[in-house]
């Protein structure tokens, strides 16, 4: 079991739940922006929120901020030191960084007084495009990601701190599996994991529940972030959607349809689109089965809290926590199926 770290009111890692993070793209200048963001991010369901600090002058914004979220904000830095510890100061729950990209030991060790003094972790962000120099030299792949981490790692270490997390993200799915599996059996530090810049859309998706899923399958990973381009709001779905795929996290409406075949009477897309666009809102866990016909269907239904199992001419069965309480017809099915699942939520 990893270590425990507060980033907040979360704790990531020490047999806690596996959070979900994301990263706001609008101008961090612009603060009325900015915090609408984060609130959808929090509305979706996302745990930690980033936000990118670039200036002195968005430091300012910040504290327009900062108190006004229930998520944990952390503040990601780039280079300049003084960032890192003004954010620490005005109150930023958590600090992304890499130590080895700020510019020599006395500016690691100022960063690290920041953090200790105000409370806040940091978390140790390793990409393949920005690896330790002296370590590329030494390593490649997956190797070079991990060993430049543990080496950013040390030179926080150095300076007595050990509240850390640490990432190292690539955007070959293979290179950062290995490279996560590497570090989960060299250190005890909480683990953020991510396939970075993995896209947009459905390609982005499916390297992100690849990468993330094939590690969390085997028990690494303490908490996530979907990389997405575009509206961060998609991340926080698709990181649940991931955490319930594996059973990691019971919140929500989980639908299961099957693909349909020549059997099927009905046109079931709509009805499955229609329901995950309603029923979004949910938090409890509940399981909704929409079957074709009858090949499949009862056994589902007898499994799901809720089922609709097609027939002929225009009919289908619906079924209660197993049981068949009705038949009704085909155009119902959505409004029968809502209202059930607000009855027993």
């Amino acid at each position: 079991m990893k270590r425990a770290v507060k980033v907040g009111k979360i704790v990531i890692g020490g047999g806690a739940p596996v959070s979900v993070q994301s990263m706001t793209n609008t101008p961090t200048s612009d603060t009325e922006s900015t915090l609408r963001q984060i609130l959808a991010l929090e509305a979706a369901g996302c745990d930690i929120v980033r936000v990118a600090v670039s200036s002195m002058n968005e430091v300012e914004a910040c504290k327009g901020i900062i108190g006004k979220t229930t998520a944990p904000l952390v503040a990601d830095i780039q280079f300049d030191y003084k960032l890192a510890i003004a954010c620490a100061d005005i109150g930023f729950d958590k600090i992304r960084f890499n130590p080895g990209n700020i510019g020599g030991d006395g500016k690691v060790a100022e960063v690290v007084a920041a953090c200790k003094r105000n409370g806040i972790p940091i978390r140790v962000g390793v990409n393949g495009g920005s690896l330790d120099k002296s370590v590329s030299a030494r390593f490649s792949g997956a190797a070079a990601l991990a060993e430049s981490a543990l080496n950013s790692a040390a030179l926080l270490e150095k300076h007595g701190f050990y509240d850390i997390v640490i990432s190292v993200k690539s955007s070959d799915v293979r290179t950062m599996i290995e490279a996560y599996e590497i570090l989960d059996g060299k250190c005890d530090y909480p683990l953020h994991l991510g396939v970075t810049e993995s896209g947009s859309g459905q390609r982005g998706v499916v390297k992100s529940a690849i990468g993330i899923g094939a590690l969390l399958f085997k028990g690494i990973g303490d908490t996530v972030r979907v990389s997405l381009t575009g509206d961060p709001v998609r991340e926080v779905e698709a990181a649940r959607l991931i955490l319930r795929s594996l059973r990691l996290d019971e919140s929500g409406v989980e639908i299961v349809s099957c693909p349909t075949c020549s059997r099927c009477n009905y046109d079931m897309e709509p009805i499955v689109e229609e329901l995950e666009k309603r029923l979004a809102h949910l938090k409890k866990r509940l399981k909704i089965a929409v079957m074709g016909c009858v090949v499949n269907g009862p056994g589902e239904a007898a499994d799901a809290d809720i089922a609709l199992c097609g027939g002929q001419n225009g009919k289908a069965a619906l079924f209660l926590e197993g049981k068949a309480i009705k038949t009704i017809n085909v155009s119902e099915a959505v409004e029968e199926i809502l209202a059930l699942a607000e009855k027993i939520s």
